[in-house]
Parts: structure tokens; C-alpha cells; sequence
């Protein structure tokens, strides 16, 4: 592996030398920590994370190589990944490659060999911050202005960047030593069809929904014809990167509409949509929820589950309106992670029940939105 010197260099000044993994160059984004110990190679391939540079917790990462099973879609979509130790000898009996050379095909500039501690600190004080990444330029003052200089997510409809381009219909099943597909369209006949409107969605959710019994249509983020045409039963509104009022205000106002006919459930973006066309308002967190161990407690049921989570917005919840009542709630800072509609069967998740990376705790909510759609 090559030790060319490379530099994370943050809006505020601070400067983190290192070495140069993956592909060469410069790049930009937002800064933000994730605190999962394994599961590199889902995160690094969730469109959520497009325009964000990724720093990992763990301190070592690379260990399990690369394998075809655990793509979430088909390519990366992160500006930057961080990491304290890249370990290229994969020890799996999956692995087909290695993370430098997959980072590499996909033209994903890294940086290993920096106290990924001290940065995490640094994020947790002062919050997201913009970066520059890279092994080619090292006037630290020049590219301290570039960091200054980099668009905010809050600018950008990053949706459109990685909706699907077309509608396609989805077949593949959970895993269970490969994944399978349902080849035989018999067994797709009575199942309640849902169209998934696809903000950045992640290969696990349409397996789980496959799993929980539906037959699942994906439709791009801004494609309405397509979801009449589909004449679903259910909607489900993906996850997805980047700002909620960013998006274009005819999706949020067509999610309105259809959530007033059809039974629906978001997750992620998905959800903050939902609040969003319902009038309510979202925020930016400082540093955001990003890992696979946030714990979410149940109001009503009070218990609490460990949930996989990937977001920098939250929904606020105001009471005056009284149309969703707050169901779950994130226990390390009180943000709302679960509404339901008080009247329609339209509820809202802001963590990842279908996980990948980490626990499994939360999957039963497909099968609840099955029973919701079956009524």
C-alpha cells in the first residue's frame, strides 16, 4: 500500500496529516462521524452519506475486505473516507477484494493514520464541519480557505443525484446464504403492491419488505406517473441524503396527497418528508445520528431498542397541531424517531429498522406496515 502523505484540513483550520489510501486527488464535503464497529462497506456504498466525507470511530477498518453480497447499492456515493488504521489483508471467507482497491475503483479519495478520536471530539464540540481531503495539495492556508468555501448540504437537492433513473420492480429476498429472487410471479400474485419512492433507498429495505410480504416497485424521487401507473396499495418513502427542504416542494406536496389515501411509512429522509407535508418543521443537529447504536426508547411500551441510524435533520414535532402523536424517542438527546398519524395509517421512523450495519432490533416494523396496509 502506498504511504504518500495526505491532509484532512476542516473550515476551522484544524489540520490532520496522514497517508493516502484509495484514490488520489482532492475532495470536498462535510464532515461527520460514524460510530458503527463494522459494516464499512454498506455505509460506504448508502446513497444517505452522498456529499459527506465519513470518519470511522472504530480503529481499525478494512478487516473483512470487500464482497458482492453487502453492496446497499450499486456504487459509493461519500465524498471522503477516514479511518485511524486501513487493514488490507481481508480475513473472510466472503471477501473478494480488498477496501484500498475498491475505494480506488470507485474514486473514493481516503486518508488513513490520523487520531480519528481527536477529530471525533472536535466534531462533537463545534459540530459538522466542511473539509477538504487530499494528497496532492499542501498549502494548509489555501486549503483552509477551500473548506471555508465548500457548499453546505443545506444548498443542495442531493436527491436527484441519487434517485433511481427509471422505475424497475424488485425481487430479491433476505438472505439466507445468498440472496434469492422470486423468479416465479405466482408467488407475487395477492401480495399488497407498494411503491417505494426512492430518495437514496438501501438494498436491505426492499429485502425486507419482500420478506414482510409485499410485492415492491421502486419509483425515481420525482416520477409520478410512474407511481400511478404502478396503482399501489402502499407507499413507502425511502431514506436519502442531505437536507428535507431541499427537495423539491411537489414531492413534498404529491406525499401529502397520497398519504391522505394510501397507508404509508417512511424512514430517514422518508420520514422528515412526511412531517415536512403535514406542516410540520425540521432542523439540522449539530452532529447528527450516525452509527449502529442509537438507542431509541418507547413511550408507550416503554422499552428500548439499539437502532442503526444515519441522519443530520430531525423532524420537530409540535404539539399544537396535534395530527401525529410521538411514539419513540432518541434516549441520548430526546429527538423524536417515531410519529403516527393520530387518524390515517401513515407512520414515520427516523432510524434504519432493516439495518445493515448493525442490529436487527427494529425489523418488525415492516411486518407492522404490513398488518397496517392488510388494515
Amino acid at each position: 500500500m502506498s504511504h504518500k502523505n495526505a491532509y484532512l484540513v476542516l473550515e476551522d483550520g484544524s489540520c490532520f496529516q496522514g497517508y493516502s489510501f484509495g484514490a488520489e486527488g482532492t475532495s470536498e464535503g462535510e464532515v461527520i462521524f460514524n460510530t458503527s464497529m463494522s459494516g464499512y462497506q454498506e455505509i460506504l456504498t448508502d446513497p444517505s452519506y452522498c456529499g459527506q466525507i465519513v470518519a470511522m470511530t472504530a480503529p481499525e477498518i478494512g478487516n473483512v475486505g470487500i464482497n458482492s453480497e453487502d453492496m446497499e447499492s450499486n456504487k459509493t456515493w461519500l465524498s471522503g473516507f477516514i479511518v485511524h488504521n486501513i487493514n488490507d489483508i481481508p480475513c473472510n471467507y466472503r471477501a473478494s477484494g480488498t477496501l484500498s482497491d475498491f475505494l480506488k475503483s470507485h474514486g473514493v479519495i481516503a486518508i488513513s493514520g490520523i487520531d480519528t478520536r481527536a477529530l471525533t471530539k472536535r466534531l462533537r464540540q463545534r459540530g459538522t464541519m466542511k473539509a477538504i481531503i487530499t494528497d496532492r495539495e499542501f498549502d494548509i492556508e489555501l486549503l483552509q480557505k477551500k473548506a471555508q468555501a465548500v457548499i453546505p448540504i443545506e444548498r443542495k437537492d442531493l436527491v436527484g443525484q441519487v434517485t433511481a433513473k427509471k422505475p424497475y420492480h424488485w425481487t430479491e429476498d433476505l438472505w439466507d446464504k445468498g440472496y434469492n429472487s422470486i423468479s416465479d410471479k405466482n408467488q407475487l400474485s395477492g401480495r399488497p403492491k407498494v411503491a417505494v419512492i426512492d430518495f437514496g433507498v438501501k438494498r436491505n429495505i426492499l429485502r425486507y419488505l419482500i420478506g414482510a410480504g409485499f410485492d415492491v416497485w421502486v419509483v425515481p424521487a420525482y416520477d409520478y406517473e410512474s407511481f400511478y401507473a404502478i396503482n399501489p396499495d402502499a407507499m413507502f418513502l425511502s431514506n436519502g441524503p442531505g437536507d428535507p427542504l431541499a427537495v423539491r416542494e411537489d414531492a413534498v406536496q404529491f406525499i401529502r396527497n397520497e398519504a391522505e389515501k394510501l397507508p404509508t411509512l417512511g424512514i430517514c429522509l422518508g420520514n422528515q418528508l412526511l412531517g415536512l407535508s403535514f406542516g410540520y418543521k425540521t432542523y439540522r443537529l449539530k452532529f447528527g445520528h450516525h452509527g449502529a447504536n442509537q438507542p431509541v426508547f418507547h413511550i408507550f411500551k416503554k422499552s428500548v431498542r439499539i437502532t442503526s441510524q444515519n441522519h443530520n435533520f430531525a423532524v420537530d414535532i409540535a404539539k399544537d397541531k396535534n395530527l401525529f402523536k410521538i411514539v419513540e424517542t432518541n434516549l441520548n438527546d430526546g429527538t423524536v424517531e417515531t410519529i403516527m398519524h393520530c387518524d390515517l395509517s401513515v407512520q414515520g421512523v427516523q432510524y434504519h429498522p432493516e439495518a445493515s450495519p448493525g442490529p436487527h432490533d427494529a425489523m418488525e416494523l415492516f411486518w407492522d406496515f404490513r398488518k397496517m396496509v392488510r388494515g
